[in-house]
């Protein structure tokens, strides 16, 4: 029976877990970050891949870094024949790599050599992608640089944003991981060498991308705030206050306005000019030190004070 070692954190990472192990294989260990603190009470909470591997009653390993620890000792020591991951979010070190006797493969959530790195969703919904996807692949020490084993193609709508492309990618890919893994089993596989000049990054969002720059065309402000939704979600500056911008559409506009400028009050969203003729209409917004609310709500309450002609930074 083919020993496999499962190395997965997210939500993204459970229904892949689930499949295996429905799936009949032999689950030697489920690797998985720490608990972290969650919310404003600072909860200790098990990550979601925890949780499920729990459910399963399956043994789980938890390293707060792979490289030169006792769990990785731990890991190599169980001689699996295949290790899989999903959205783990730590390096592997090059003696884990070259343990398994069938190697270690990725689920990884875009179309390689498209979007390396860790942020691939996200990145592909803020450059205005129509579509993404998901390929499993051989992994390397070269970050996501490994052959090519599958692939599938998922649309991305006008209306998607990171959660539910997510959602559709994780669905996406258990069913492909599902599909691929008896060739891999039995050495049947293709592999298919990426091609380096197609290749480009999808690194962890930085604080400076969550920030809107009202200079910009509506689209692009509109893809933002989607590809950051519903986390770590983008924001824009009022009076010296950061305000998220959690969910907004596109309007037309022919104001002459300065970008960042409110253009119009309306009862439930607020217009804003951006740098084209296409407006955002921010719909679901959290001021500084407040919860998050619907326009509508906002505008009733504290927003009241906020004029048409005022404008963010």
């Amino acid at each position: 029976m083919t020993k496999i070692v499962f190395m997965g954190t997210p939500e993204f990472s459970v229904p892949i877990l689930t499949m295996l192990h429905e799936e009949g294989h032999t689950i030697a260990a489920v690797v998985t970050q720490p608990d972290r603190p969650v919310g404003r009470k600072r909860i200790l909470t098990p990550p979601p891949v925890k949780q499920e591997a729990l459910r399963l009653g399956l043994p789980i390993i938890q390293p707060e870094k792979l490289k030169g620890s006792a769990e990785l000792e731990e890991i190599i020591a169980l001689q699996p024949d295949l290790i899989v991951t999903a959205a783990f979010g730590q390096i592997l070190p090059k003696e884990l790599l070259e343990s398994p006797r069938l190697g270690c493969i990725n689920v990884h959530a875009s179309l390689l050599p498209k979007y390396r790195g860790g942020a691939p969703i996200h990145q592909s919904i803020i450059d205005g992608e129509s579509k993404t996807g998901v390929t499993i692949m051989y992994m390397v020490e070269k970050l996501d640089a490994g052959d090519i084993i599958s692939q599938v193609t998922v649309p991305i709508s006008e209306t998607d944003h990171t959660g539910s492309m997510f959602q559709a990618l994780s669905a996406a890919g258990t069913k492909l991981l599902k599909e691929t893994l008896p060739s891999i089993l039995n050495e049947t596989n293709e592999r298919i060498v990426q091609d380096e000049s197609l290749v480009t990054f999808a690194r962890n969002i930085s604080r400076e991308q969550e920030r809107i720059d009202w200079s910009k065309g509506g689209k692009a402000i509109y893809d933002q705030i989607r590809g950051l939704h519903p986390w770590p979600v983008a924001y824009t500056v009022f009076q010296g206050e950061n305000v998220k911008v959690w969910w907004g559409e596109k309007v037309t506009s022919t104001t002459e306005a300065e970008p960042g400028t409110i253009i119009k009050i309306e009862q439930d969203r607020l217009i804003v000019k951006t740098g084209d003729q296409t407006a955002i209409a921010i719909t679901d917004l959290q001021p500084a030190g407040k919860k998050r609310m619907m326009a509508d709500v906002f505008i009733r309450g504290i927003g009241s004070k906020w004029s048409e002609g005022d404008r963010f930074e």
